[in-house]
């Protein structure tokens, strides 16, 4: 039977793989000496760039046997045993919920209500007013050489060079890892290219089990390399269907975006029904499959923020990346603003079959960019990814209540958003694990409050909005300050906009 094979790897990245059971492509493959399947049913894999230093984290979750059972990832350079560590998991949720699509909630306050001083409101930090404060045994032994070896945790760890990528392919089945059919053509330019072969085999002896998954810890390694690409062809030797990949890179100050594909941002900051709440995975899986379809094979940019100390996010998830978290990640080797706690953190999201990647992903740096936040200027909030000096870009999508009490002043003050009423704050969702969503039950024009012309969509959803007399508070500028008014209480007592360090 054909092994399963997911394996992510790249740069600065976090890589969660969002897996339907017959889709599985990564840049590496998975062995199973015994022959058994093997199912993979989530894989991540965190990475930090610094200059040309590179910090790879991967977790991986399997349900199956681990008889003979290892992963096999091309890698630059010989890895060291020193190189090598174990991480716990909780720094890969973190991560990935950073940067999460997420959906928000906002009140219409008391059009009565007495309006905040212009001096309080201008007082709150927002994400526009914040600058950055940086930064063997057997085989062809004349073609293939064990370079390394060592243990680490519940690994086994093996560094292989070849010379010869048939060499390779007959080096591994003679050491009984059942490799997909097809291998050898994808070996081949990485081993044409000079690389190593990181092969990590379990001892399941040293394994735990929870929930009849195998408990394995998350595996970090660093190197120093030039070229900034995620390898991705290996992944393709048994994949079939259609795999999610998500890619979070970390660095000191810069965006990235690929440089072999075509690149596309989110549609972001518009407002929903309130039925998304109960199906946001749902309906961000039909926004971005819809982004897909309007751009086939670009990768898509959900997030790129500049964080520093206590201000990462605007609004927060249920999770951040603390300082810690960073030196977990890798800031203990790279050292410098990002060990600091100042990083810029970009998602990338791409969705491809077998034949969809004829290459591996390449990246390069890319200008900063703002977009998805409650800022509101004369042509109303802001929408989509604007040239900035700063990163402060997220996929965000809103859902507003209303003022439905009494009106009776002569003035009211319409459009100015906080939190509940009943003061009790409000969720911040995230679309979490988006591949597992249904698909195309969703009809995206009926839940959205504006037409996404950029891929395509209309709403066919009555406007959720009232309509008035005059703008809403009187125009973008008087809507603005309405808005900071309301972040001001929520800062106070209602945790809208969280700041963490």
């Amino acid at each position: 039977m054909r092994s399963k094979l997911w394996m992510t790897l790249g740069l600065a990245a976090a890589a969660l793989a969002a897996h339907a059971p017959a889709a599985d492509a990564f840049c590496g493959f998975y062995v199973s000496g015994s022959g058994d399947k093997l199912v993979a049913d989530a894989t991540q894999v965190v990475l930090m760039r610094d200059g040309t230093r590179t910090v790879l984290s991967m977790q991986n979750d399997y349900k199956g046997p681990l008889a003979d059972f290892a992963m096999v990832v091309p890698v630059p350079v010989v890895l060291k045993e020193k190189d090598v560590k174990t991480l716990p998991k909780t720094v890969f949720h973190n991560t990935n919920s950073l940067g999460s699509p997420r959906l928000v909630e906002y009140w219409e306050q008391d059009p009565c209500a007495p309006a905040y001083p212009h001096g309080l409101a201008q007082a709150t930090p927002t994400a526009m007013d914040m600058s950055v404060r940086l930064e063997g045994a057997g085989g062809r032994r004349s073609t293939v050489k064990i370079e390394a070896q060592f243990t680490v945790g519940e690994y086994q760890i093996l560094i292989l060079s070849a010379t010869d990528s048939a060499g390779l392919e007959t080096w591994l089945r003679a050491n009984k890892y059942k490799i997909p059919d097809g291998a050898e053509p994808l070996l081949r330019p990485y081993v044409e290219a000079g690389s190593k072969f990181f092969v990590a085999k379990v001892d399941p002896r040293k394994v735990t089990f929870a929930d009849g998954r195998a408990a394995l810890s998350p595996l970090r390694f660093h190197y120093d390399a030039e070229e900034f690409a995620l390898p991705i062809r290996l992944g393709m030797a048994n994949a079939s269907g259609k795999h999610d990949l998500i890619v979070n890179i970390i660095s000191s100050d810069k965006r990235y975006e690929v440089a072999n594909y075509k690149n596309v941002f989110i549609p972001t900051n518009f407002d929903v029904k309130n039925d998304v709440k109960a199906r946001f995975p749902e309906f961000y899986a039909a926004l971005f499959d819809k982004t897909l379809e309007a751009n086939p094979g670009a990768v898509v940019t959900e997030y790129a923020w500049t964080a520093v100390p206590n201000y990462h996010c605007d609004p927060c998830t249920d999770a951040d990346i603390s300082n810690p978290d960073l030196i977990t990640l890798g800031g203990d080797v790279v050292g410098g603003q990002i060990a600091a706690g100042n990083f810029v953190l970009t998602r990338l999201h791409a969705r491809y079959g077998k034949d969809d990647m004829k290459d591996d992903l390449r990246f390069k740096e890319a200008k900063p960019v703002t977009g998805g936040r409650e800022q509101w200027g004369a042509k109303g909030l802001e929408y989509g990814a604007t040239p900035s000096s700063q990163n402060y870009f997220q996929a965000r999508y809103a859902i507003r209540h209303w003022w439905t009490g009494p009106v009776r002043c002569e003035k009211p003050q319409r459009g100015r958003w906080g939190g509940p009423p009943d003061g009790n704050g409000t969720k911040i969702i995230a679309a979490d694990k988006t591949a597992f969503a249904p698909r195309g039950k969703l009809a995206l024009g009926s839940v959205i409050a504006r037409d996404l012309t950029e891929i395509g969509v209309k709403r066919t959803a009555a406007d959720p909005a009232p309509k008035f007399a005059t703008p809403p508070g009187g125009g973008g500028k008087a809507m603005w300050l309405g808005f900071l008014g309301g972040i001001v209480l929520l800062g106070a007592g209602l945790g809208l906009t969280r700041r963490r360090a």
